[in-house]
């Protein structure tokens, strides 16, 4: 019954059938909450053929009530995947929409939640638009909503931020839409969220290392924390392990009351001898030979920050995958340059 409303609800916006959709639209969200987990899957599977082929404005809807059921415990994947896939469009279309408005010097644009699109504003883009005017405003409207789908399935899915093609072009194109749009402030940071990446971890004083797989890691902060869980033990790197509670909730747990800061066990710096922010995220770390490496170096000075997640609904793990003595790195090491004085600026 539920997927099959869902269905109808597909059908109406990609047939925009207006006289339909509301009341399906409203059927479906009031159902949300009472169906098991198995419906809620199969109906957001059909409302994920919607976002994918029913205009922005009605797909920015059933972006929106996927997002629900996904919240309500559907799998996110066909929803996350159909909602990723149609960003593109919809942030390259709001900022034409923004840049056409800017030049017809009208001040700050329409705010999508608080007005409605009126051929008054058709006719402001549409010297700088021409026949894509229609389209731009489509794009900016739908905005805010695909914004809160957008964070919502990439919150909920390592599988759809792991199938995020070119996830550093969009990145970038929803950062500079971020700037009209609130909804879509984290969305970018979540976009480069790694799944399933594997780093080289070497240590300059042992000159050992180890390919370590990364999942879930919202920043350098939580990575810097998660190698001192998994390194600094017997069998590994000599030093004061961290304390478990900064581990834990770097990883998937609350962080208890009473936790202190998170103090820091080197300098991380990459195999071009530049600092490697802890403010800075793993995808930001640059690639030799398709590798992102990561150097252990002793701290220059003492760090500490909060523990915790940067993002606290989604899980993050570190775990070694393999371990090499020096004679195994001696052409890695010969492509590692020796740490800046300085971090680059």
């Amino acid at each position: 019954m539920f997927e099959q409303t869902c269905a109808d609800l597909t059908r109406a916006a990609i047939e925009q059938d207006q006289a339909a959709f509301g009341g399906l639209l409203q059927a479906v969200q009031g159902a949300a909450g009472t169906v098991p987990q198995a419906e809620l899957t199969a109906g957001a599977r059909q409302l994920a053929q919607g976002i994918e082929r029913a205009s922005l404005d009605q797909a920015a809807w059933l972006a929106v009530m996927s997002g629900a059921l996904v919240e309500n415990g559907a799998d996110a994947q066909a929803p996350g995947v159909a909602v990723i896939g149609r960003l593109p469009d919809v942030t390259t279309g709001a900022l034409a929409f923004a840049d056409a408005w800017e030049k017809a010097g009208r001040g700050e644009p329409p705010d999508p939640e608080r007005h409605e699109p009126s051929r008054e504003i058709w006719e402001a883009v549409r010297p700088a638009l021409g026949e894509g005017a229609g389209p731009a405003m489509e794009a900016w409207w739908s905005l805010p909503r695909f914004g809160m789908a957008a964070f919502t399935v990439l919150t909920f899915s390592p599988l759809v931020r792991a199938s995020v093609p070119d996830r550093e072009s969009l990145a970038a194109v929803v950062d500079r839409a971020a700037g009209h749009c609130e909804q879509l402030s984290w969305v970018g940071d979540l976009l480069r969220i790694l799944e399933g990446e594997r780093l080289l971890v070497l240590d300059r004083a042992s000159g050992r290392g180890w390919t370590v797989v990364i999942s879930g890691i919202g920043d350098n902060f939580q990575l810097h924390t998660l190698l001192a869980g998994e390194l600094i033990r017997p069998g590994g790197l000599p030093g004061e392990p961290p304390d478990a509670r900064w581990v834990a909730s770097s990883r998937d747990q609350d962080v208890p009351p009473g936790t202190p800061p998170v103090v820091g066990r080197w300098n991380l710096v990459d195999a071009n001898g530049e600092w490697i922010w802890n403010e800075g995220v793993p995808a930001d770390i640059p690639q030799v030979g398709g590798t992102r490496v990561v150097v252990l170096d002793p701290p220059a000075y003492q760090r500490s920050w909060n523990p915790g997640r940067r993002f606290p609904m989604v899980p993050a793990s570190v775990s070694i995958e393999a371990a090499y003595g020096p004679a195994d790195l001696h052409d890695w090491w010969q492509r590692i340059k020796p740490a800046t004085a300085r971090p680059a600026s």
